[in-house]
């Protein structure tokens, strides 16, 4: 009892309820994005037109193909989770099953969360680029996030799997559909992204020179700036990311020096 994780913080006879739960929560949040989805995508082709339906039927179409994945990637979890249990709890009940093994379980719920959370975050992030008010940037993180996410899950489901499950195999398939809708989401908006920027690109043809020499300076004073601004975030995300690990060792039992905290 030492020894179990401190991050957990419910009773384990509620473990195997949480699971159940969670998966179901999972798979609501796909069905509820994958529905936003196709209602911003009717909206889009109800008033808009030219390059900007094109880019936004291009972008939501790739998002839907992403959601479908995951949900193909979720039910496959749910098989071989289901599987794993029934073959590894002997005579004890689901319950027992997730309460001896409660860090595989935290696991679990902890992967199920992230993916059904980042699909809603990634709808959020389409939605304000359909509207004109999001970057395309967003949109791609939060698809690469998506495929993070999956990849915890599928090694969480995995885990205790057997190596010759056909359900693994299935699982493992996939999670290489996610990982390939994931590429054309990326692919599809930065298609976009050069779509609209040569569409916006500015019309030099009516300027002087002194008026081209002013816009040329002001070009490179904006590129000094941005590298500038590039360099400081780049630290700033790696103190972020060393951040995160630090915090999610101390939430597994370990202290921020890699030592075990009983």
């Amino acid at each position: 009892q030492e020894l179990r994780p401190r991050g957990l913080d419910i009773k384990q006879e509620e473990l195997g309820d949480l699971v159940d739960k969670e998966m179901a929560a999972t798979a609501a949040a796909i069905e509820t994005a994958a529905a936003r989805i196709e209602e911003m995508l009717s909206k889009s082709r109800a008033g808009d037109t030219g390059v900007k339906l094109e880019v936004n039927e291009r972008i939501l179409g790739s998002c839907t193909g992403l959601m479908q994945a995951i949900h193909v990637l979720v039910l496959a979890s749910k098989d071989l989770q289901r599987e794993i249990v029934e073959s590894g709890r002997g005579a004890a009940s689901p319950k027992e099953f997730y309460a001896k093994n409660s860090r595989w379980t935290e696991g679990l719920i902890s992967a199920s969360k992230a993916v059904g959370w980042g699909a809603t975050v990634m709808v959020d992030a389409a939605d304000l680029v359909v509207q004109g008010k999001g970057t395309f940037e967003e949109l791609m993180v939060c698809s690469r996030e998506i495929a993070a996410s999956t990849a915890q899950l599928v090694a969480a489901s995995k885990v205790k799997a057997d190596k010759d499950s056909a359900n693994l195999c299935k699982l493992q398939q996939a999670s290489r559909g996610v990982t390939q809708a994931t590429a054309s989401v990326v692919a599809s908006t930065k298609a976009g992204r050069s779509q609209v920027e040569e569409k916006d690109s500015m019309d030099f043809s009516s300027m002087t020179l002194t008026q081209i020499k002013r816009q040329e300076m002001d070009s490179q004073v904006r590129v000094l700036e941005l590298e500038n601004q590039l360099q400081k975030e780049r630290q700033k995300l790696g103190e972020l990311r060393k951040k995160h690990y630090e915090l999610a060792g101390v939430a597994e039992g370990w202290d921020e020096d890699g030592e075990w905290i009983p």
